[in-house]
């Protein structure tokens, strides 16, 4: 397969490993992730590959990481990975455009994301005719800008400029340097924007929107030709939540190393927001979070407009996980 040339400017996050699982197989099954931002919400399979967990499950899992969700979408799309951790309003975005891609997994059911604003701007309405910067268009801290706006009365691409930045810390460059007034982040990328002296103006997940934010998406292809594989990886991630949800000096070794910060405000929000709140134990999608993303979706693209949110996902894998006690018997 002719691969992408854009992949070489990737980061590989994660390599070979080497023990072997399952007994009789000689060998692990070599397959690549992708993860779509340097963000807490995207540990799992860092952790699952650093514990070995992968491997117990019979996989050695490449992971790399994608400048954002659109990028990590283009190469699960030419099979360039086999999985994608990445917000579910992207891989929605995909599919209703005819992508045969599906969410397996939702970790995150709601958008951990703040809006973040120049000192200056001590109101809402102050930010009428500014700009707020996201990484890109299509991606979750897209739809967490435009959410923001609108629960401020304010219209996005009218009342407020979205512009495009890329990663999280240009973004907080652009905050300050005022190329842009406002900004949507993840963490640790607030905590660095507030400790140079900007505000936080709201914490999205005050507004209690159910919403598929960061989870694990694949082809259809693999759900039906290959679903021992996809039970195999959640299960590696699952047991990668638990793990971190017990152990959380394990867990802050894991982001100290692929956030490359040894900041310990940084870590320890990070664990504290990221992982041990809003990281789910039970990583199930449901019809109203997909049905969140359908709708924010459909102000930019009218064909998502009343679609069923059940055909964009497939939750048989958790549930099988579930029903076996196979999650509860990870916390005991």
């Amino acid at each position: 397969m002719k691969r992408n040339p854009l992949l070489l400017l990737w980061l590989i996050i994660a390599v070979f490993a080497s023990v072997p699982a399952f007994g009789a197989e000689s060998s692990l099954r070599r397959i690549r992730a992708a993860i779509t931002s340097i963000s807490g919400s995207m540990v799992p399979p860092w952790a699952a590959h650093e514990a070995g967990i992968f491997n117990k499950y019979g996989l050695q899992v490449e992971v790399i990481a994608t400048p954002s969700g659109v990028q990590g979408t283009n190469a699960l799309i030419a099979g360039e990975v086999s999985f994608v951790q990445i917000a579910g309003g992207t891989t929605a975005g995909a599919a209703v455009g005819g992508a045969d891609l599906k969410i397996v997994a939702t970790m995150v059911g709601t958008l951990v994301l703040n809006l973040v604003v120049r000192p200056e701007i001590e109101k809402p309405e102050q930010l009428r005719g500014k700009s707020i910067g996201i990484s890109r268009f299509g991606t979750s801290l897209h739809t967490g800008a435009r959410i923001a706006a609108k629960h401020f009365g304010l219209d996005p691409g009218k009342d407020v400029h979205i512009v495009e930045i890329g990663a999280g810390d240009w973004i907080v460059g652009a905050l300050q340097g005022n190329r842009v007034q406002a900004a949507v982040f993840g963490y640790p990328a607030t905590s660095r924007a507030l400790k140079l002296g900007n505000r936080l103006l709201l914490h999205i997940p005050s507004l209690n929107i159910p919403y598929a934010s960061t989870g694990v998406s694949t082809r259809g292809e693999i759900i039906r030709e290959d679903p021992d594989l996809v039970r195999r990886f959640l299960s590696a991630e699952i047991e990668a939540i638990a793990l971190m949800k017990k152990d959380r000096v394990f867990a802050t070794k894991v982001l100290s190393k692929y956030l490359r910060t040894d900041d310990p405000e940084f870590l320890a929000e990070s664990y504290d927001v990221q992982i041990a709140k809003y990281m789910m134990k039970v990583p199930l999608t449901t019809a109203d979070a997909v049905r969140s993303v359908l709708e924010e979706l459909s102000e930019r693209n009218p064909k998502a407009k009343d679609l069923d949110p059940n055909k964009f996902f497939d939750d048989r894998f958790v549930r099988q996980l579930q029903a076996s006690n196979f999650i509860e018997a990870l916390y005991r």
